[in-house]
């Protein structure tokens, strides 16, 4: 994706407060959100949420120190099916979301309600070597920065605090993160908590979605200073390919697959992230699988039938 933003757009920035156990990081996305946001015609709540899930993969992707992949999937079981958000150590993202798209959602729909009962806060991390972790809680509270502060608390059990927000044109996201710190006993290191955390409760969401990190940082914390380091670039970046659709197509077996080119003469994939699509006619399913999948499949369903 080519980037055009200024330069306070589309940028990470860390920062510690060096005399307290407390480290942070604010983003803001603008081209890059607005892109993510063009793929699907998102009714305004789940654009919100799904702004919301993006800034908080990249912060949280940005908080772990690993080379690869993290996923954070909001599921449900009512008229919004997920939310999922991908962010990379190369400090790239992508996002998507289904729904029950026959469904007029309410502009004011609360997430909770979209999602219906049951619903999963699933975290994944992919490693670029390494196996694969995963970690899924029912989801508690009722937008998307509780739902993840209450499961850093479950799953870390380090106390975070984490204000999000988006529009159709910008994301913004806050993350406070209390480290473990030997050298102070608990009680000053609540205090030191309630110091940052209180103020950073005052942050509005036109402040979030607008101001820059600097602006944002010394507003809030103008008289405990922390120290700031470089922004970073964040962009869009999808990871589909024709080889991963192969893959794909290998787990689901030659037979289905083979009904699929028999009845459309075709297989054709559209990624749901960056709408990009993959066609596979009938000689490369059959170079695919090695054999004559349509004539198995139909061959197949003639045995079935009788």
């Amino acid at each position: 994706m080519k980037n055009e933003s200024t330069p306070e757009d589309n940028r990470l920035t860390r920062f510690v407060f060096d005399e307290l156990p407390i480290r942070g990081l604010h983003v803001r996305l603008t081209e890059v959100w607005q892109h993510i946001n063009s793929q699907k015609h998102y009714p305004l709540p789940i654009r919100t949420a799904l702004g919301e899930l993006t800034a908080a993969a990249v912060l949280l992707a940005a908080n772990l120190k690993f080379d690869g992949q993290l996923i954070v999937q909001v599921q449900g079981k009512g008229m919004l099916k997920m939310l999922t958000a991908e962010a990379t150590s190369d400090r790239t993202c992508r996002a998507t979301a289904r729904w029950d798209e026959n469904i007029r959602l309410p502009e004011n729909a609360a997430l909770t309600d979209l999602l219906g009962e049951d619903g999963m806060f699933v975290l994944t991390l992919q490693p670029a070597n390494g196996e694969s972790w995963q970690g899924i809680v029912p989801l508690a509270g009722g937008t998307v920065a509780q739902m993840l502060m209450n499961y850093l608390h479950q799953s870390e059990q380090l106390d975070s605090f984490i204000q999000l927000a988006a529009d159709g044109q910008h994301l913004g996201g806050l993350l406070l993160q209390k480290m473990p710190d030997n050298s102070i006993n608990a009680a000053n290191a609540d205090n030191a908590w309630a110091e940052i955390r209180i103020p950073a409760q005052t942050l509005s969401r036109d402040e979030l979605l607008n101001l820059d990190a600097s602006t944002i940082l010394y507003r809030l914390f103008h008289e405990i200073p922390p120290r700031v380091f470089p922004a970073q670039n964040i962009e869009f970046a999808c990871t589909c390919s024709r080889s991963k659709v192969r893959d794909m197509l290998l787990l689901l077996g030659g037979e289905e697959v083979g009904e699929a080119v028999a009845e459309q003469g075709s297989v054709e994939i559209c990624c749901d992230f960056c709408h990009e699509r993959y066609v596979f006619d009938e000689n490369d399913i059959n170079q695919l699988f090695g054999m004559d999948t349509a004539y198995y499949a139909a061959l197949n369903k003639k045995t079935a039938e009788n």
